[in-house]
């Protein structure tokens, strides 16, 4: 009977805390993989080649924040390549998305490119998701 008593107990409070997690996200608690996911845009040239820019900038235009990528370095494997957001910035981002000012400077020309793309995130979210926008920002 005691062990009966404290397995009901157990089970309560696991069902509780299945309840806690449902009523913080207002849906069914849900399984999220451990890929670290993040929203790239490329950078090219007029003939469509990968081209590194400087002054590059990923900035929120609902809150001001300018996003700083923790993957920076995917851009040295992948020149032109750079990270708008990724994990590190769910909380950061809204579960409807928000509109990213994407801008870049090609070195060689000097012209200033920019683009929005809207990524959204959240609390509840499991990983970053671009929902518009382009991939790939080209220079005259």
């Amino acid at each position: 009977m005691k062990r009966t008593s404290i397995l009901l107990i157990a089970g309560f409070g696991m069902l509780t805390a299945c309840d806690k997690k449902k009523d913080e996200c207002g849906k069914e608690p849900k399984i999220c993989t451990e890929v670290f996911a993040f929203v790239p845009v490329s950078f090219t040239d007029k003939e469509g080649a990968a081209v590194g820019v400087k002054d590059y900038s990923a900035v929120n235009q609902r809150t001001g924040d300018t996003l700083k990528s923790n993957v920076a370095m995917y851009s040295s494997f992948v020149p032109g390549t750079y990270v708008i957001a990724d994990d590190s910035h769910l909380k950061q981002l809204s579960a409807e998305g928000d509109d990213i000012k994407v801008s870049g400077t090609y070195q060689a020309t000097g012209q200033t490119k920019s683009a929005m793309v809207k990524v959204k995130g959240g609390k509840c979210a499991c990983h970053v998701e671009k929902v518009s926008g382009p991939e790939k920002i080209a220079f005259d």
